[in-house]
């Protein structure tokens, strides 16, 4: 099976491509530029290198979030239209369970943690079973206090991984035995552990529907929402 994977969730843009287990290549970077307009490229350049053709893919995974709103867009976007027109599978992982296989411990819970602004974060929980990356919470929307008063209630030894730099000071006095990655990007070639046969989507129709997980409104939707109380849950659009 020839598969690609790529993760624009964040400023780093990660690429890879496999064959059957097989790591074949990977492009990645770290330069704050627009993913609409390296991520087609980087693509192709891939698959080119590898002596493939587009419809030689069989399977293209992608991170769904949460993360940037725009850098979701584009990745969700890019692999539905590559699923759809190539006839492919589509495989939607967690952009914080991508972070999470940085760390390669067992026996310690896994914090990917991702800078969600304005005294946020959005954070999971993992653990490394048998090969597998298992969550073993949901991924959230949270702040810093709710996430060391759960951590701190649950006693597990704890590895932060991903956008901690910020909260550093708050976690290590509050958790003075947690560990801290000392790789914190994500890496496309890393999503094989986290695909599982419940998450590929064959159906046109599931793939359509296939929507990127935001785990919170953005804030134009938070300040149409605080302006238009009683307009009920999910309703944003105003007769007039």
């Amino acid at each position: 099976m020839k598969v690609i994977a790529f993760d624009t969730s964040n400023q780093p843009l990660s690429v890879a491509l496999f064959e059957d287990d097989k790591l074949i290549g990977q492009r990645e970077t770290n330069v704050a530029k627009n993913h609409s307009v390296q991520l087609l490229p980087f693509i192709d350049e891939l698959v080119k290198s590898a002596g493939w053709a587009p419809a030689d893919l069989d399977r293209v995974v992608v991170s769904k979030g949460p993360g940037s709103y725009t850098g979701l867009r584009i990745a969700v976007t890019t692999a539905k239209t590559l699923a759809f027109t190539l006839g492919i599978e589509l495989v939607g992982i967690s952009s914080l369970g991508l972070l999470a296989t940085n760390v390669t411990t067992s026996d310690v819970t896994i914090v990917p943690v991702m800078d969600a602004r304005n005294a946020n974060l959005y954070a999971g929980q993992y653990e490394l079973r048998d090969g597998k990356y298992v969550a073993t919470a949901s991924d959230r929307h949270t702040n810093v206090p709710a996430l060391i008063s759960q951590l701190a209630e649950e006693n597990q030894q704890v590895v932060f991984v991903g956008e901690w730099a910020r909260f550093e000071e708050e976690l290590r006095q509050a958790l003075p035995d947690a560990q801290f990655a000392s790789d914190n990007l994500p890496h496309a070639a890393n999503v094989l552990p986290l695909v599982t046969a419940a998450q590929v989507l064959t159906d046109m129709t599931d793939i359509h529907q296939f929507v990127p997980n935001y785990y919170r409104l953005s804030q134009a939707e938070a300040d149409w929402a605080k302006a238009h109380p009683d307009a009920g849950d999910g309703v944003y659009v105003e007769k007039v």
